[in-house]
């Protein structure tokens, strides 16, 4: 029991007498140590409201949830009667941590309670002052810890380690260029921990061993701007986490291949990235026993599916779409009749349908062969690609006028056909489902045909859905194929990759909800950073201790507030038949104009001020596209489809429409509920991990290497919380250790020590024995708080002392305990040693040592010490000899395989002998050619000249036959001038290649140039043939026409010759 002028006494005091009594056996051993009270300032006990501690008297039974889980002991209560009532804390149902509060945090404890409380809300106020009480675990040891909530017969208690923080934050900057820092070199590095340097490896390394040693489910959250570099952080901590857990091969190369699918169905190019994520993903890695991965599973959230059918100027669809109309082979081409990407209205509207240095088409052949690593069927295959080009030739759909009142019908033209034929319906089927719905009455079914805007829309809706629902398809095929085998021990260390922030000319409602959760995911950051150190400190009574951070509590509330915030005010307009999006923006800035964050503006406009600046949102289609709804008749279409995949999108639509209105999968919810609850599970999930932060830098607008813009960093550094992240550490207290911890590693520096001291007493004893200056640490009720460079200087003394043995300050007055074991030990091995040295120069031959040491046994009665001795000596001696017979055969070993590498060096001269044969014969052989090459030029010469002759004789085509003689002595002149330049090349290599100062690889490159010029040779008495009959082709031409001119005037001679005489 405490006495009431206990409470006046400091922490630090109280504890120390309550330790000092129970080692003084005033205390029962079977008692917890006394807690010490509060400071004034925080909790302070109200007089009169309780005569004693509660005693939590414990008798635990373990049970394990799993190999390395945590276990949680659970223990029965035996409550008071006249303890009847409870107070528990007000849960605020719009926080994703109060689900984790009600359900239990790892590391919490069942306690039995036998002690009387005076006064029934004894409970409650614990709870609400955050008051701690002692615990008694299984292995009775003591812990501290607080009552989180009752429930029934039991009480929930959580002890001081139950909360888990951060590590340290790794700042990674994009520098848009390839960086040869995350080869396999640099992972071996980090593996065998030969380089300690920033780096995506480190904290994956550091997760991965937290998990390993304490059995608690890491997370890696990765932040940043869009455009900072987030999805290739991530496929470099998945590839560093492969190479841990199997190197590689199987299971971990396929989690490696998953991005490329992901990225192919879920990127897309952005004013912001050309790659850029259009939604979040969390990749779960599930590890074995033995640190082996054992299986994989990837949840996504929120893919951007207006981007299907509306894209901004510069701004590109899906990379899939692209990379099919690029490298879709031709027989698959055929069967999709697919055409360009610049022929589809859905591509082609943003005028943006290739980005520099990327190949669709190489992109596409490789996503093929990642589609058969992950043992997707050649007809799954077909039928995913026949779902993507139905997407694309529902967006080349026209409607046309049918009527006087605007109504319209779907054109019969090759787009509905293809359409129809690829989904697997007939096109009158799809003309009318997207023409006109039918609406039940009481008097039968209505048909009420389409307006213009009304069938575009139904059009894109379908587009958007079949798309949606392929992306949902494929990583569930993922899923499957790495799905968790049964080694799975619930270790597993999940790495989150969402969108980031982003404020654009025209922000709508995929920026709204995009910026909604980057504004929870700061919160966790702030939380785990911020909000539970200080928390810490607080609960540990450590005083002075506080970081002015930018909390975004605000702006959560601004979006989550009940019933007036914007979620709630979105969703109320939805089931208003006259609201829209004017009527949104006006309801909006009447209801949320007195909150800080809120800004209305002119029109539909109005403004949140983030975390990471304010962003003004444009209402424009907000109620549409939180809607998202799909035609009745839309979903019969596909049920009634031909194709599988069709038939399944159907079947899971209504699934869901089955489902309860407030469930997550409901068509009932709006897609922002279905976002803000889907948000509030990864939180969920998240806040049950330890979270390791990397914040991703953008270093300039521009995407450009090199380039660094000082505000940009500065602005995304101060946002991102990591300023006030690194001002807390600098104030702070990053070194933390428990009392026990403290006192066992540097308890022994003490000139004094006394056994039945208690550790907190060790530690304060050793702080003050070095002069530690009171700033420099703080002494918490668990815990030691050290400044940056204390634990250094404490390690250099510990170091010191346990290699020299001694003090060399004022730690000489007197040796300690370590010092006298030393010198014992050095003077007893000294002693065997002389011992051993004196018998063994006596005994000089090693055979006749045995004999020796036998007579020398029996006749003088040598002590069993030196026998012990010699024997020792002989066994030293002949592992001696076995070593160096060892040496001996490693020796031979040696030379035979120098032996070997001589000979082969021999031979490989032999080679190179023969290879400079080989060039002389060859350069012989190119003289000759060279020779014959002139020749042939001589006669091509003087070929050429009758025909010059001959051309020359015809007037009237003078000018054409000059040209063609022309030409051919260029074509011949070519040929010689190529002969000279080649036989000075083959010249030029060969001389290089015959060098008494060429590599070892001179004959390779002999039979590479005798290669080359075989292949030339050939080429060039083709060319020469070809040269050849065009020039004789021309020569016989040019004679016949000579013949023709003076042919004639032959035949009048003869006819003249052949007249008789008169």
């Amino acid at each position: 029991m405490l006495s009431p002028t206990t409470l006046a006494r400091s922490s630090l005091e109280e504890m120390l007498e309550s330790l000092r009594l129970r080692d003084n056996s005033d205390w029962p051993k079977d008692l917890p140590p006394a807690l010490p009270s509060r400071p004034p300032s925080r909790a302070r006990i109200r007089s009169g409201r309780w005569s004693a501690q509660p005693n939590f008297n414990t008798d635990s039974n373990s049970e394990s949830g799993g190999e390395g889980q945590r276990k949680e002991n659970e223990l029965r209560v035996k409550r008071n009667p006249f303890w009847n009532k409870k107070r528990r804390k007000d849960v605020n149902v719009d926080s994703p941590y109060n689900v984790v509060a009600v359900e239990g945090i790892e590391g919490e404890e069942r306690v039995e309670e036998t002690g009387v409380l005076e006064g029934s809300d004894n409970i409650g106020y614990f709870i609400e002052k955050k008051l701690r009480v002692w615990c008694r675990q299984s292995n009775g040891v003591w812990v501290s810890g607080t009552i989180h909530s009752t429930s029934g017969e039991e009480s929930f208690v959580s002890l001081a380690n139950g909360n888990s923080k951060a590590g340290p934050i790794l700042i990674a900057v994009n520098p848009f260029k390839d960086v040869q820092i995350n080869g396999k070199d640099i992972v071996t590095a980090y593996k065998q921990k030969a380089t300690d340097k920033p780096h995506v490896f480190a904290i994956a390394e550091n997760a991965y061993n937290e998990m390993m040693n304490d059995g608690v489910n890491q997370s890696l959250m990765i932040s940043g701007e869009s455009g900072a570099g987030k999805t290739e952080t991530a496929k470099f901590a998945v590839q560093y986490l492969a190479a841990l857990g199997g190197g590689n091969v199987g299971i971990e190369c396929q989690i490696l291949q998953t991005s490329c699918l992901l990225e192919a169905f879920g990127n897309s190019k952005t004013s912001m990235n050309d790659n850029s994520s259009r939604f979040g993903k969390l990749i779960e890695i599930h590890f074995t026993a033995a640190g082996k991965i054992c299986g994989s599973k990837i949840r996504t959230f929120l893919l951007e599916k207006s981007r299907v059918v509306q894209l901004a100027n510069g701004e590109r669809s899906y990379h899939i779409f692209y990379q099919l109309c690029a490298g879709a082979p031709q027989a698959l081409r055929e069967r999709l009749n697919l055409k360009m990407a610049n022929e589809y209205n859905y591509l082609a509207q943003s005028d943006c349908l290739v980005i520099n240095g990327v190949d669709d088409a190489q992109r596409f052949l490789k996503f093929m062969e990642t589609l058969d690593i992950f043992q997707i069927s050649k007809g799954e295959q077909d039928q995913a690609f026949a779902m993507l080009a139905a997407v694309l030739w529902l967006g080349n759909i026209s409607f046309h006028a049918i009527d006087y009142e605007n109504h319209v019908e779907a054109s019969n033209d090759e787009a509905l056909i293809n359409a129809a034929r690829l989904i697997g319906c007939e096109p009158h089927e799809l003309k009318e489902a997207l023409s006109a719905r039918r609406i039940q009455t009481e008097e039968g079914n209505i048909v009420e045909k389409f307006t213009m805007q009304q069938a575009i829309d139904t059009r894109d809706a379908l587009a958007k859905f079949i798309y949606a629902s392929l992306f949902d398809w494929l990583v569930e095929q993922i899923n499957n194929l790495l799905e968790v085998g049964k080694q799975h021990t619930g270790w597993s260390i999940s790495i989150l990759d969402i969108y980031g922030f982003e404020s654009i000319k025209k922000n709508s409602f995929e920026q709204f909800c995009i910026n909604y959760a980057n504004e929870r995911l700061q919160q966790h950051f702030n939380r785990h950073i911020f909000k539970l150190e200080q928390e810490e400190y607080e609960l540990d009574g450590i005083d002075g201790v506080k970081v002015d951070f930018a909390d975004n509590q605000e702006c959560l509330d601004l979006f989550e507030k009940k019933p007036i915030g914007l979620l709630s005010l979105l969703d109320e307009d939805l089931h208003s038949p006259d609201a829209n999006d004017a009527t949104l923006a006006n309801k909006l800035k009447q209801n949320l104009n007195g909150m800080a964050c809120f800004k209305g503006d002119k029109g539909r406009v109005f403004g949140v001020r983030h975390f990471a600046g304010e962003v003004l949102y444009d209402t424009n289609d907000f109620l549409k596209k939180n809607q998202d709804s799909l035609n009745p008749e839309l979903i019969e279409l596909l049920s009634s489809c031909n194709g599988q995949l069709p038939q399944l999108f159907a079947i899971k639509m209504l699934n869901q429409t089955l489902e309860p209105a407030t469930s997550l999968d409901s068509p009932n919810q709006s897609v922002s509920a279905k976002f803000k609850g889907k948000l509030f599970k990864l939180m969920q999930r998240l806040e049950k991990t330890k979270p390791h932060f990397i914040c991703c830098i953008k270093p300039n607008r521009k995407q450009l290497p090199g380039m660094y813009e000082e505000d940009l960093v500065s602005q995304q550094l101060r946002c991102s919380g990591v300023l006030e992240a690194v001002r807390m550490s600098r104030s702070g207290y990053p070194t933390r250790m428990t009392h026990q911890e403290f006192a066992d590693r540097y308890g022994f520096l003490l000139l004094e020590t006394n056994e039945s001291q208690d550790p907190l007493s060790i530690s304060v004893a050793v702080l003050k024995q070095f002069n530690m200056l009171p700033g420099m640490y703080q002494i918490g009720y668990t815990k030691l708080y050290l400044r940056i460079g204390l634990i250094g200087v404490l390690e250099d003394r510990r170091k010191q002392v346990l290699q020299t043995g001694k003090y060399t300050d004022e730690a000489n007055k007197g040796s300690t305990l370590l010092t006298a074991i030393i010198g014992l030990q050095s003077v007893i091995r000294g002693c065997l040693v002389r011992k051993h040295f004196s018998n063994s120069h006596k005994l000089i031959p090693l055979r006749s040592k045995q004999k020796l040491v036998r007579e020398n046994s029996e006749a003088n009665d040598i002590p069993n010490e030196q026998s012990s001795a010699m024997a020792e000596l002989q066994r030293r001696v002949v592992d001696a000899e076995a070593s160096l017979g060892q040496k001996q055969q490693e020796n031979a070993t040696l030379q035979e395989q120098l032996q070997q590498y001589e000979a082969k060096m021999k031979k490989m001269d032999e080679q190179l002998q023969q290879s400079e044969a080989k060039m002389k014969k060859t350069e012989e052989q190119l003289q000759q050619s060279e020779a014959k090459m002139k020749k042939t030029e001589e006669m091509l010469r003087k070929q050429t000249a009758p025909l010059q002759a001959s051309l020359a004789a015809a007037k009237k085509s003078e000018g054409s036959a000059m040209a063609e003689v022309g030409g051919r002595e260029n074509g011949v002149s070519s040929l010689v001038k190529e002969f000279e330049q080649q036989k000075q090349s083959f010249e030029d290599d060969i001389n290089k290649t015959t060098q008494p100062a060429s590599n070892m690889n001179s004959y390779e490159e002999l039979r590479k140039l005798k290669r080359r010029f075989r292949a030339w040779k050939k080429d060039y008495k083709v060319r020469l043939k070809e040269t050849k009959a065009i020039v004789r082709k021309h020569r016989h031409q040019d004679s016949d026409k000579t013949q023709k001119k003076w042919w004639p005037n032959r035949g009048k001679v003869l006819q003249n010759c052949g007249k008789s005489p008169s």
